[in-house]
């Protein structure tokens, strides 16, 4: 229902003046209308009896005096059923539907249905004629796939329901009624499977609390050296081609989470394709059903309008808290918030605002807070706990990761994991860099493993020395050569290499070595950690790099053999073999 008229006065690209008329109010979603085309905008900023409105769609044919019309509504997401396996566009058009009506070239103007109106959903109630709920209280389940979606009392309620009729067991579309109920002042409500919430507002019904679990990857590196908590935040900064895109697909299926939502923030076109291609094709290693059946995507690519990007960072992270409310884990991947913030660099550059650093706005670093911290773990009222895992993407240019989207995004993130352009061009998979990595993690993650093996995060202080030690033993070495160094500092050297080589990387195209659960990282990491604190000793430096050459070989067949089965225990008896007869080597030097 339309509480407000205007028109425009003043056009700078896609940001609007309009001359209003009645009640409007900041996030306001208008319609700019051009002949029988409405353009989707939202109110940024109010002044006196005009409004200065951002459209989401190409703002030609706009002219003084095009009618604009205010609806009333904030900036909503559309939550129920029918959110997984989906394809949305920044503003929650289902992209797939879309081209059916359409073709494959987008018009402008084209709004539908974020949830199909027509598809049936088997529904259970929970609730009962006479209960009284909360906002977000369960009023029944619906079978998503494999996962028990829970049917809410919408969020934008606040107050007590008391139930008055309750539907009966059935199939029922998402607007059909399911429930009814009155509040204290006796208004009735008709309850449905759907539900909005603006976009822009944290949708957190329960406590936040620290997160504890840890969240595995199969990815060696960061399990333990960078390893991150289910509900916690980290970041993943990278030049142009060092493999931010390729991490993020490792993650989205192996990590140990029940959703994943992708978010495609200005990415090119060619990558998101890729996505949209391959993840239907892709198995769960959890489920060993396809990877999509638990994924929604949110896709804004960068030949989108740009002032799309910002509505879809915040969409995205509305169904992750929306599924968080039903008590799962949810892994949300955004790339990339730097093409987000230059969205925000440009409508700040339109609204003449004073800039902050590299003509960012003033208020960067505050609105990647805010978003960030939108993450975490809940407890809910029934007793369960959700998690948001966020994982921000971030693409400084030329690799500069002194910029300010980098250094805001840090200030706030708990792992750092930053990917390295030398070790991408080195073939190095991944691309991590560990020396400039780092995670707030270790300490909670360590106490977690220590119930397994009693001192994991000792091991993992004494990898972490040994990796600055040979970095730096390293660069001597391109200095003075071999010969500059003494045999003990080159072993220190080669045993960091070994570890580099042999247990960061991991070969993405092994069918076995490129997911390593966390049961088969902790003997290897402890056979690793052997080899750090054993004295060898050799006879010369030729001998030295040769023992270690054959020890990298050895330990990179074990990494693509089949978890305990008979060749990985011949290798590793073989491996502990070469050790043995290095220490007898060692033992007969010293008579």
């Amino acid at each position: 229902m339309t509480t407000a008229t205007g028109k425009v006065v003043k056009a700078f690209g896609n940001l609007l003046q309009v001359k209003f008329e009645g009640d409007v109010r900041q996030g306001e979603v208008a319609f700019v209308n051009i002949d029988e085309t409405k353009l989707k905008a939202e109110i940024i900023e109010i002044v006196g009896d005009e409004v200065k409105i951002q459209v989401f769609e190409d703002t030609r044919g706009i002219q003084l005096g095009t009618p604009v019309e205010f609806t009333g509504d904030l900036l909503e997401a559309e939550l129920g059923p029918g959110l997984l396996r989906a394809i949305f566009d920044g503003l929650q058009n289902p992209l797939e539907k879309v081209a059916e009506h359409s073709g494959c070239f987008l018009p402008r103007g084209i709004y539908m249905p974020a949830i199909d109106r027509q598809t049936q959903w088997d529904y259970v109630p929970v609730a009962k004629t006479g209960d009284v709920l909360d906002r977000g209280d369960t009023l029944g389940t619906t079978m998503e796939g494999r996962f028990e979606h829970l049917i809410m009392v919408p969020f934008s309620f606040f107050g007590r329901l008391t139930l008055t009729w309750v539907a009966a067991p059935g199939c029922y579309t998402v607007e059909q009624v399911i429930a009814k109920g009155v509040d204290e002042k006796g208004k009735e409500y008709a309850l449905t499977m759907l539900q909005k919430w603006p976009i822009k507002m944290a949708l957190s019904q329960g406590e936040k609390i620290s997160p504890t679990k840890m969240m595995d990857t199969g990815m060696r590196i960061l399990d333990t050296q960078m390893p991150v908590l289910k509900g916690g935040t980290f970041c993943t900064p990278g030049p142009f081609g060092a493999g931010k895109t390729v991490l993020q697909h490792h993650l989205s299926k192996y990590s140990s989470v029940d959703i994943v939502v992708l978010c495609a923030c200005g990415e090119r076109a060619g990558e998101v394709v890729e996505v949209l291609r391959e993840f239907p094709e892709l198995t769960d290693p959890h489920t060993h059903e396809p990877l999509i059946h638990r994924t929604s995507i949110i896709c804004n690519t960068s030949s989108m309008p740009v002032a799309a990007r910002e509505s879809s960072i915040y969409l995205g992270m509305t169904i992750a808290e929306y599924y968080r409310q039903m008590g799962l884990d949810v892994l949300l991947l955004a790339d990339s918030t730097s093409r987000w913030a230059q969205a925000l660099r440009e409508m700040s550059g339109r609204l003449e605002e004073i800039p902050g650093e590299e003509a960012f706005p003033a208020y960067l670093a505050s609105r990647i807070a805010a978003f960030y911290e939108r993450a975490g773990v809940l407890s809910l009222q029934d007793g369960r706990q959700g998690s948001i895992t966020l994982c921000g993407a971030v693409s400084p240019a030329g690799g500069n990761f002194e910029e300010p989207v980098t250094q805001a995004t840090l200030s706030v993130v708990g792992a750092f994991c930053g990917l390295s352009r030398s070790r991408s061009d080195a073939r190095r998979y991944p691309a991590v860099d560990p020396l400039i990595s780092w995670s707030k993690y270790v300490g909670t993650v360590a106490k977690q493993i220590e119930k397994r093996i009693s001192n994991w995060g000792e091991m993992v202080e004494r990898a972490a020395y040994f990796l600055q030690a040979g970095n730096e033993i390293g660069k001597r070495m391109e200095v003075v050569g071999e010969e500059g160094i003494s045999l003990e500092d080159m072993m220190i050297h080669l045993k960091a290499e070994l570890y580099d080589f042999c247990y960061l990387q991991q070969n993405a195209f092994d069918p076995v070595d490129s997911y390593s659960p966390l049961h088969r990282q902790i003997p290897l990491f402890t056979l690793i950690n052997e080899i750090f604190v054993t004295e060898f000793a050799f006879p010369n430096r030729d001998t030295t790099r040769e023992f270690f050459l054959n020890l990298q070989g050895k330990i990179k067949t074990l990494n693509s053999l089949e978890f305990e089965g008979g060749e990985y225990e011949a290798v590793l008896g073989q491996i502990r073999e070469m050790m043995n007869s290095a220490k007898l080597t060692m033992s007969l030097n010293g008579r």
